[in-house]
């Protein structure tokens, strides 16, 4: 009954989107539809999909990060989304602490806000007091599990039927990222998981300047219930644009994100911007790591030289590594993949607009539709696209000419030798690894030579409110 429930709130758009195809579904020409109308669709689709559950909601997130299978204005529309789930009531978030802890909140803490800073589809944060410090208390939903549970049955139901009935990449890339979702969405409504996970990474980035991971209080640790180190930042994407280094932004969540996919294979598998902060002294806050993902060293050495066969600018090797990832569909022409290899290594040398760059795909016949798009993501790849998009997204958010392959190079190539290492491999460092790490040093010690030098010119000025904060379950 659930998964009708599910049909008859989605069927009605997924009939509308065939008519685009073919008027009368199974033969016709198809509507013309204008800019308008899809956009209208799309808001119509998001409310649709906010009425369905946390899970579908959660899910919708997922999407919003796939391009490759999501059109505009759906995609940019999906993302709105983290900001459409209500709040739990307050009384509710109090029996949930009080059956956590066998106290209420008021005797577990100094003082907690009962306003809560972020409300997401799996759960709540709210700022509380704790020992003399500020935290962040992480509160499951009442009966998540249960509506998980029921959502998924549901939605991989339906999408294994239309990879039946349509075993196209589109739909194929479709039911894998379900497959991907049911089969790591347990994890991240168990919050002694996260607290482990979240130690780890702060260890893995113990000494970082520029990353902050916030400290767990593991004494307050819960199934249902996480307390966290309070940490103030802005959204990545609520950054005010004029003062906003599109280049330095970017690269610092290349950096931090090749550290975590490269040399630690541990993955933050829920990149999207209402997890990644930053501080009012530039530095890059990561929370919520409560769905994380062990990159195995086979898959990190395919990944890196896929990578710097693209630095190269070597469709050859490109190619090759689309081959070794899975990445192309059966039966795809080779001529078809070395076309798309040479295209895009052509592409990331040039600096246009991220349009522009579509609009050449369009015009080589690369995305002559997105049904015939020759690429489908294996299961264990949806994450790294996530963070492909997240990363092009903040790039292109603040400077239109943005261009990952530009920004990241330098920082793949400094980071050469300690990748290969972690992997056990030979790294002797070449002449581009030593130019950049070089480069590196010097643009930091400029950098902290000028914030030294405006102190000391710099009279003692007025006090600076702190910036709210901004969190995502």
């Amino acid at each position: 009954m659930h998964t009708l429930r599910v049909v008859l709130g989605l069927g009605p758009f997924v009939l509308s989107i065939l008519r685009d195809q073919r008027r009368w579904i199974a033969w016709g020409p198809p509507l013309v539809r204008t800019p308008a109308f899809h956009r209208r669709r799309a808001e119509r689709l998001v409310a649709r999909i906010a009425a369905l559950g946390p899970t579908f909601v959660k899910l919708a997130q997922v999407f919003s990060a796939r391009a490759d299978l999501i059109p505009e204005p759906y995609l940019s529309t999906l993302g709105t989304l983290t900001d459409r789930v209500p709040p739990v009531p307050w009384p509710a978030i109090q029996r949930q602490i009080r059956e956590a802890y066998g106290e209420g909140a008021e005797a577990l803490f100094e003082r907690i806000d009962p306003v809560p800073v972020a409300s997401a589809s799996l759960g709540q944060v709210h700022r509380a007091r704790w020992k003399g410090r500020d935290v962040a208390v992480k509160v499951l939903r009442p009966r998540i599990e249960e509506a998980v549970a029921r959502d998924v049955v549901a939605a991989r139901a339906l999408s294994a039927w239309a990879a039946r009935r349509w075993p196209i990449p589109h739909v194929l890339g479709f039911a894998a990222l379900v497959e991907e979702f049911a089969a790591r969405i347990s994890e991240e409504m168990d919050f002694r998981l996260e607290a482990e996970y979240a130690t780890e990474v702060r260890t893995n980035f113990h000494g970082n300047r520029d990353v902050v991971i916030p400290e767990v209080m593991h004494e307050m640790t819960r199934q249902r219930v996480l307390v966290l180190e309070y940490l103030e930042g802005t959204r990545v994407d609520r950054l005010e644009p004029e003062g906003v280094d599109a280049q330095r932004l970017a690269g610092a969540v290349i950096e931090a994100y090749v550290q975590m996919m490269l040399v630690d294979g541990l993955f933050h598998a829920d990149p999207h911007p209402g997890n990644l902060l930053v501080a009012r002294d530039g530095r890059l806050i990561l929370v919520d790591f409560g769905m994380m993902v062990r990159v195995p060293p086979e898959l990190r050495l395919k990944l890196i030289r896929t990578v710097f066969a693209a630095i190269r600018r070597d469709p050859k090797g490109v190619a090759t590594g689309f081959y070794a990832l899975g990445l192309v569909a059966p039966g795809t022409d080779p001529a078809e993949i070395d076309r798309l290899a040479d295209l895009l290594v052509e592409m990331a040398g040039q600096r246009t607009t991220t349009q522009q760059r579509i609009d050449k795909m369009l015009t080589n016949r690369i995305m002559t539709s997105l049904y015939d798009f020759p690429v489908i993501l294996p299961r264990d790849l949806v994450y790294f696209a996530r963070t492909a998009a997240l990363i092009e997204g903040i790039g292109t958010r603040y400077d239109a000419y943005y261009n990952a392959i530009e920004v990241g190079t330098p920082i793949v190539t400094r980071m050469r030798s300690r990748i290969y290492r972690s992997l056990g491999e030979e790294a002797k460092p070449s002449v581009e690894e030593v130019a950049s790490v070089a480069g590196w040093a010097a643009g930091r010690a400029w950098r902290s030579a000028r914030e030294w030098i405006g102190q000391l010119t710099a009279g003692p000025g007025p006090a600076v409110a702190s910036n709210g904060a901004s969190r995502d379950t």
